[in-house]
């Protein structure tokens, strides 16, 4: 498992956020997190990884910075942390976890924790939530592990629909640190969170195969969820236009998480849309007006937008909406 690495020299600076550097070195598009390569100035020396983009990935189109040469070497690692993450790698680093000196709860009293299998779900979601209740997004595996590759993430804290972001191990640089999912939940619950919606970062790790895929998170937060008393709502992965058939209507990656999970959970499912019915707890939800809602927000999967595929957002949309019921 080799990586493929090549000096470079920066040649732009094309955006700048706290924890994410948009660049070009030698005039390719390139990322860097300066967190953990420190800030990124033009005419640096870098080392960039290069293989997904060599490869011609969904993750390849731009490289990503390994190493500053210029003003990243000798940084000091974060105040009062030593839990590894990436550990073992040549990327480790140690981060502050939330367990570590902060007390959890022991049980969710029935907080409702939100289940979705990919990114693009988060922010009809978060729509379907609503303003004026506090919501954490938890990271899993299963797509980027660097909470601070999501522009999604960042607008929807403007928008004030998100409140914080926890990277859940292996994931990295979120507001927050924590080793494991249910701490993750417990914290929230702990810290007062209304809902905590779970979730993977940009892109999707698939193999094709019926369990070989990152969208099983789903199965993983609603199994952490029930068992420790949480509401588990399940986004389904629904979509009238991709061109794959294992994905059109419901999803196979739905399907296959739903078979890993051991508690209860509750699928919402947008009043009208049919294809839900041997799923299991389906619970319908009206989502009239959510596409004006959600007018604002980002809203794209695979380059298809809501006039594209609408089922696919509304029945992300569903579940935020469901979920925020389950306060009342």
């Amino acid at each position: 498992m080799p990586l493929t690495l090549r000096w470079g020299t920066v040649t732009a600076v094309t955006q700048r956020f706290e924890d994410l550097i948009r660049c070009q070195v030698d005039e390719s598009p390139c990322i860097a997190y300066p967190r953990q390569t420190g800030t990124v100035e033009v005419g640096d020396t870098v080392l960039v990884n290069t293989q997904a983009r060599d490869l011609g990935l969904g993750s390849g189109g731009f490289d990503v910075v390994y190493a500053n040469l210029t003003r990243g070497l000798g940084l000091q690692p974060q105040p009062d942390a030593h839990v590894m993450t990436l550990p073992y790698t040549a990327g480790q680093a140690a981060a502050v976890c939330v367990e570590e000196g902060e007390p959890d709860a022991d049980e969710l009293d029935g907080m409702p924790v939100v289940c979705a299998g990919l990114h693009s779900q988060l922010a009809p979601v978060l729509a379907g939530i609503g303003p004026g209740v506090r919501v954490a997004y938890a990271q899993l595996a299963g797509g980027a592990l660097p909470v601070a590759l999501s522009d999604t993430v960042r607008l929807l804290k403007t928008r004030r629909l998100l409140e914080t972001a926890i990277a859940v191990a292996p994931c990295i640089d979120g507001d927050v640190q924590a080793v494991s999912a249910a701490v993750a939940l417990t914290w929230a619950r702990a810290k007062r969170f209304d809902i905590v919606v779970c979730g993977i970062g940009p892109g999707i790790v698939g193999t094709g195969s019926v369990f070989g895929h990152g969208g099983l998170a789903v199965s993983a937060a609603a199994n952490t969820a029930a068992a420790l008393g949480g509401r588990a709502v399940i986004v389904v992965r629904y979509s009238g236009a991709d061109p794959r058939e294992r994905h059109r209507g419901v999803s196979h990656h739905t399907r296959s998480a739903l078979r890993l999970v051991l508690g209860g959970y509750e699928i919402a499912c947008p009043a009208g849309l049919h294809g839900f019915e041997d799923m299991g707890n389906v619970v319908e939800v009206p989502v009239d007006g959510w596409q004006e809602t959600c007018a604002s927000l980002p809203l794209d999967h695979m380059g298809r937008g809501p006039g594209d595929d609408p089922w696919f957002f509304a029945s992300a949309f569903a579940a935020g909406r469901h979920a925020r019921s389950l306060l009342a």
